[in-house]
């Protein structure tokens, strides 16, 4: 068995269609044919069915696909360790984020980096909560940011960078915006926009809510940071976000508003697989960003 022909089989697979996988793979047709015949004979089994132009997978060619994809992903993970190995301090950086992440935090952190490590470029991968943390299980990703950190996952390993307060963001107009801050409590006749359900902040959110002793009335819905924040401002209602997503951002006819009680925090960190060793230059990038916030909390 040999590695071009399970690149060809994926391609075919993926694509459904020989002609169109010898197109993007720049070699003949008659090859990928004659290749992906030589490795139905040595495994004894049919792999695809002609449906019409296009191929079909059988049953054993979709048990047989997973595998492929994932002895690739292994194949090419191994050859880039190699390389990096030989030079740390070059190669490319994946990381996943949410995002929370993505308007203060991600771009200070890769700033950071990049000014001692200007040669490792990176492969940003925005994703859902959820999304991430199986990302990084399933071999897609190697390190995500997130927050907060998942609970204990034998599959994931965790590291914390920071604790930051979750604030209150609510229309210059409402009758509490000219306090030095509030107790949720108070906000309990207000509308809610939050992220739809499903996302962690929503969660973190209505949890607040209910510690508070009330159960928030969600009105309007927004997929990100941007979306909730034009929605305060037009004065649709009040959200809960963390501070961190406020530092650079906080827009126009809105008030950021400390939370005396409860208090509401996340963890913000970096998961990584258990399961098998990080590239070389994403362990420089882990112990960069480690050290980059255990400095900054000295001088806070």
């Amino acid at each position: 068995m040999e590695l071009r022909q399970l690149r060809y089989f994926v391609e075919v697979a993926e694509r459904e269609h020989i002609s169109e996988a010898a197109e993007y793979l720049h070699v003949a047709q008659s090859a990928i044919s004659r290749q992906i015949a030589n490795l139905e004979e040595e495994l004894g089994a049919p792999l695809f069915e002609r449906v019409g132009r296009n191929v079909k997978l059988t049953p054993i060619g979709k048990t047989f696909l997973e595998h492929s994809i994932t002895a690739l992903k292994a194949i090419d993970f191994a050859a880039k360790q190699v390389e990096e190995y030989l030079d740390p301090a070059k190669g490319t950086i994946k990381v996943g984020f949410p995002t929370s992440l993505a308007s203060y935090v991600l771009p200070t952190i890769i700033s950071a980096f990049k000014k001692e490590y200007p040669d490792i470029s990176f492969h940003l991968r925005q994703g859902s909560y959820k999304y991430l943390i199986e990302a990084v299980k399933n071999r897609e990703l190697n390190l995500a940011l997130l927050g907060p950190l998942p609970p204990k996952d034998e599959a994931i390993e965790t590291t914390v960078l920071f604790s930051e307060s979750i604030h209150a963001l609510i229309p210059a107009t409402h009758p509490l915006a000219k306090q030095d801050s509030i107790h949720l409590i108070d906000l309990k006749n207000d509308n809610f926009v939050l992220f739809p359900e499903g996302y962690i902040l929503q969660k973190v959110a209505v949890d607040a809510c209910r510690s508070a002793g009330f159960v928030p009335k969600i009105t309007s819905e927004g997929e990100d940071m941007d979306a909730l924040k034009g929605l305060v401002a037009a004065g649709i209602g009040v959200t809960l976000l963390p501070e961190s997503s406020l530092y650079d951002s906080t827009p126009r006819m809105t008030v950021k508003m400390p939370i005396a009680s409860p208090t509401i925090r996340r963890t913000v960190g970096i998961i990584a697989p258990t399961t098998r060793d990080l590239a070389p230059s994403e362990q420089v990038f882990v112990d960069f960003v480690s050290k980059f916030y255990s400095r900054l909390s000295r001088f806070q």
